[in-house]
């Protein structure tokens, strides 16, 4: 009779640390997919520190074409522009382009000024009246909000 007490007791010794075991599996598991995808996540934020940087300058020069004559020169400077718009958005960065009239977004729009000869009505949504710089998203996460005058 004790040896099948033993062999009882061995036996749901031997499941408990089976189930301990395929736990602590399951366990590596979530780790290693945790670890994988906060990798990726730094990964996809790693230059933001560099994109901060380059964004005033790509600002500047849009802001220098605004204000060029239409020449061979402007022209080329153009092309520049185009190429730098290109090689931010193969790195993830997305431009927030506002428009006259749509609703303001406090997640994509900081509201720099309100216009002062139009009442806001608290039921209404406020809409965009003036634009006054684009903002920039970083893989579909907002790092520079557009600046807009709202109404």
């Amino acid at each position: 009779m004790t040896k099948k007490v033993n062999i009882k007791k061995l036996q749901e010794q031997s499941e408990e640390y089976l189930n301990g075991w395929k736990r602590a599996m399951a366990d590596y598991e979530n780790f290693k997919k945790q670890s994988e995808k906060e990798k990726e996540e730094f990964t996809k934020f790693a230059n933001t520190n560099l994109i901060m940087g380059l964004i005033p300058i790509y600002n500047n020069l849009k802001l220098a074409l605004e204000h060029s004559p239409d020449d061979d020169w402007s022209k080329g400077i153009n092309h520049i522009q185009k190429q730098f718009q290109q090689v931010l958005g193969h790195n993830g960065v997305d431009e927030i382009i506002p428009k006259a009239g749509e609703d303001f977004n406090p997640e994509e729009h900081e509201a720099v000024q309100s216009d002062p000869n139009i009442r806001i009505s608290p039921n209404a949504p406020n809409k965009i009246s003036k634009i006054i710089s684009c903002g920039y998203k970083l893989n579909n996460k907002v790092f520079i909000p557009a600046k807009v005058v709202v109404k």
